[in-house]
């Protein structure tokens, strides 16, 4: 990935960061947990008395006392949560101490990138993994490798299906702290009632495309009409996190090429995936103009529905909703899910200090190490150990998904990512939900404008 001048792009990405964020302020689903910004959870958050970490514990900055501005974009649970981890770090680490400043979610990439660039930003940051490829382009987010071997820490304890997504060509640019894959909710007492609950809790299913669709069938045909089978937003993010992990469920080769300039998609498998979607859709499994599919969902009145982790902690608080999660169907030849990651990047500075640098790796590696922590809302740790933890255990629902950490399919790190999808992908698949065009006319036009993009 070459890196351009931080001037002369800043412009074209505050115009991209826009749209970018335009689309992820609304799932067209309603519901406080849209999209991928999962940052507005309702699940509350509090601190823990059995946080821990690996590296740095004992050291800290190894000599004076640093004091480090942390700028995130989270609130609700996840505000919380981390504001709980802040805390507990600050407390354990006198020589170390954090100020975390909340910025508005819609706000926070575009006053990022204007403070990195007037030599005003953070020492530490937070950045989506799909936002990273524009950060690091544009100078923002930088080579991590040295202060992390400072601070001693251990890329072999991170799951490397995620450390793969903020890694480019040997250099990490980011330390992950949790995945939020696209899963299935369901409701214990409309699948019981439907006959498709087994004794374990968990649905009666087989794992096949022809498993599925029965499955529904039989939701449809045993419930009371006013049920909906499977609540989904008829546009935008969800149908197309379902349609993105159908593809790679096929093997899908991304939508672009290896080299990141050419327009590549896999047509029979994302005809394939697209018609499958189509389908639920057109024969009544998906309520069409659904106004709110997560009220939906919550009230009862849906037997599955499908959506980020996020999720999770809005469900555990609604009184009287049984339900369960678990990793979506694997319906063709391998398990796969759309999703993303949160990440903790350490800005370009004006003054770069390696004591900064160091100790801001130490609080990362910490973050990562106490994931249990910010599990509550749902989210997947980055480190396997802490599903070991006790209090990760006691937690429900969350090791029932926790596998997905491994068969996420992050797209390839391009620039342009975000803006294919916001301004291809899901301009024709929204057509093809709306059966308005069919998923090889919308696979040739893809093809199309995603060339088009890449050539801007």
């Amino acid at each position: 990935m070459k890196k351009r001048s931080f001037g002369f792009m800043l412009l074209t990405l505050l115009l991209s960061f826009s749209v970018v964020l335009s689309a992820c302020g609304n799932s067209g689903g309603g519901g406080n947990a849209s999209s991928g910004g999962n940052e507005s959870s309702s699940n509350s958050g509090n601190g823990s008395n059995a946080a821990s970490g690996n590296a740095g514990d004992a050291s800290d900055s190894g000599g004076e006392k640093v004091t480090l501005s942390f700028w995130t974009l989270f609130d609700g649970g996840d505000g919380d949560n981390m504001q709980a981890l802040v805390d507990e770090f600050n407390k354990t680490h006198p020589n170390i101490q954090v100020k975390n400043t909340k910025l508005v979610y819609a706000e926070y990439y575009t006053k990022l990138i204007t403070a990195v660039g007037n030599g005003n930003g953070p020492d530490i940051g937070i950045s989506h993994a799909s936002r990273l490829p524009d950060l690091i382009d544009q100078g923002v987010a930088t080579d991590l490798n040295a202060a992390a071997e400072a601070a001693g820490v251990d890329w072999s304890t991170f799951n490397q299906n995620l450390l793969s997504a903020d890694t480019v060509d040997g250099v990490h640019y980011a330390v992950p702290i949790d995945t939020h894959p696209f899963i299935m909710y369901y409701n214990k007492a409309l699948l019981k009632q439907a006959g498709l609950l087994g004794d374990d809790g968990k649905p009666v299913m087989e794992q096949s495309e022809d498993g599925f669709m029965n499955f529904l069938k039989t939701l449809k045909e045993k419930l009371p009409s006013k049920i909906t089978p499977f609540a989904l937003s008829n546009a935008n993010d969800d149908p197309y996190r379902f349609w993105w992990a159908l593809y790679s469920q096929q093997g899908g080769n991304d939508v672009i090429s290896d080299d990141l300039k050419s327009a590549d998609i896999d047509k029979d498998k994302g005809i394939k995936a697209a018609d499958f979607i189509q389908k639920l859709y057109t024969q009544g499994y998906i309520k069409k103009n659904d106004p709110d599919f997560y009220k939906n969902f919550q009230s009862g009145t849906a037997a599955i529905m499908m959506t980020g982790v996020w999720a999770t902690g809005t469900w555990e608080s609604t009184k009287g909703l049984e339900f369960g999660a678990m990793p979506i169907p694997k319906i063709f030849d391998q398990e796969a899910t759309w999703g993303d990651s949160h990440t903790i990047i350490l800005p370009t500075t004006s003054k770069e200090d390696p004591a900064k640098r160091k100790a801001a790796m130490v609080f990362a590696n910490w973050v990562a190490d106490n994931g249990q922590i910010w599990a509550k809302a749902g989210h997947i740790p980055s480190k396997p150990s802490v599903f070991e933890k006790p209090e990760f255990k006691a937690m429900p629902y969350r090791s029932d998904y926790v596998s997905v950490a491994d068969t996420v399919k992050f797209s390839k790190q391009s620039t342009k990512t975000q803006q294919i999808r916001d301004n291809v992908s899901y301009k024709y698949l929204n057509e093809v939900w709306a059966n308005k065009m069919t998923p090889a006319d919308a696979m040739d036009k893809m093809q199309t404008d995603i060339q088009k993009v890449l050539n801007d």
